[in-house]
């Protein structure tokens, strides 16, 4: 029956740590979702202060030509993130459905033993009316 409990707290560990992992992707998203939008309004700012807004124009600035490569890395590292996110979040439903059964299997084995514990102490009960 130990053995049981360690594998309910094991199951039960490893969907905690993969509900970590999904929170963490998904607040990294959040994150380089604000600084890509951080980024665009630098870049506006920019273009308006030197007031040309072609990118390949031969004078665009030289800060607005980085934040935009800085802003479409982010913008790809995001799009990575959603879909290690979604992997996670399947991870995590598996785990989940894990834990379930390993719990499931715990409780019919507890209600194993009460059964055969009632079939030792019955006899015993009958005895002791029977005297």
């Amino acid at each position: 029956m130990k053995s049981r409990d360690s594998l309910v707290r094991l199951k039960r560990f490893q969907a905690e740590e993969k509900r970590r992992r999904v929170a963490q992707i998904d607040a990294m998203i959040a994150e380089f979702s604000r600084m890509v939008a951080d980024l665009d309004r630098e870049i506006a700012a920019e273009e308006q202060r030197s007031g040309i807004a072609d990118a390949t124009h031969f004078a665009y600035s030289t800060y607005a030509r980085a934040a935009r490569t800085r802003r479409d890395n982010l913008a790809q590292s995001a799009s990575e993130l959603r879909q290690q996110l979604d992997e996670a979040r399947a991870a995590l439903e598996e785990a989940l459905e894990e834990v379930s059964r390993a719990q499931s299997l715990e409780g019919r084995e507890k209600g194993l033993d009460r059964a055969s514990d009632l079939r030792e102490i019955e006899p015993l009960g009958l005895r002791v009316a029977g005297a």
